[in-house]
């Protein structure tokens, strides 16, 4: 091979790696929101109430406005608390993915469809039940959410998950002051159709009268006879994913 021909091949093989960057680049490059946290999720409570304070509708595309204002006075964290989806309470996913020529990912999906009621008596989490409409969920990619109807977690056959407690929980009282508490969640999680006791670790935090809570906690596929969804694009997927949940909550 002459040194022209060389040269050709080179410049071959950087077009090549100029175009698989900028296929990256601007098309499967996986901008996924920051892994949930307290301090993310009460910034998101100070734009929700910011934005209701000016009287316009969230960006989000909340369907009602939370209680503006600066802090109110608490009358205790104990009583019924409702899932408020005025603000960005979600449920969702993040699992590490190998694309063809790419490299790794980290698919991130959220569903903002979240029921439930939360029961706090003598600074305790009595009850509760979390359901996430999971037919709602969205991620970076629409293909992905499309693959996930009849793959994977297949919400066509299994449209909603849940989360109930089955322990009394801790919520110290200094909550009521704005200090963040670490609590951990036992309860029963339905996934897939399958049912499994799990623990979440999670933070509680109360501002303004709403009650924030923000948890993960990783899941094997295998534990809720998950399949990893098959794709051209995916050569590979990690056998585990995260679950994670930010749920903004109001006293009925």
């Amino acid at each position: 091979m002459n040194l022209k021909m060389i040269g050709g091949a080179i410049a071959g093989f950087a077009v090549l790696a100029v175009g698989a960057f900028v296929l990256w680049f601007f098309v499967l490059r996986e901008d996924g929101p920051e892994a949930v946290s307290t301090d993310s999720a009460l910034e998101s409570l100070d734009k929700a109430t910011a934005t209701a304070a000016a009287g316009t509708t969230p960006a989000s595309g909340a369907t009602t406005a939370p209680t503006a204002g600066g802090p109110t006075t608490s009358t205790g964290i104990n009583g019924t608390w409702n899932v408020d989806t005025s603000v960005e309470t979600f449920v969702g996913y993040r699992v590490k993915e190998e694309l063809a020529g790419i490299g790794g990912t980290e698919a991130v999906g959220r569903t903002a469809k979240v029921t439930g009621t939360v029961t706090i008596a003598g600074n305790k989490a009595t009850a509760g039940t979390i359901t996430a409409d999971m037919t709602a969920l969205k991620s970076q990619e629409s293909l992905r959410d499309g693959q996930l109807r009849n793959q994977g977690i297949e919400y066509s056959k299994f449209p909603t998950s849940e989360f109930k407690l089955t322990g009394a929980v801790d919520v110290p009282a200094t909550v009521e002051s704005g200090t963040t508490a670490k609590v951990t969640l036992k309860g029963d999680l339905t996934l897939h159709g399958v049912t499994k006791s799990v623990e979440v670790p999670a933070e509680v935090t109360l501002k303004n009268g709403t009650l924030v809570v923000v948890g993960q906690i990783t899941l094997q596929f295998a534990d809720y006879a998950i399949n990893k969804p098959n794709s051209p694009k995916v050569v590979g997927m990690e056998d585990k994913g995260v679950m994670e949940l930010q749920l903004f909550l109001k006293k009925s």
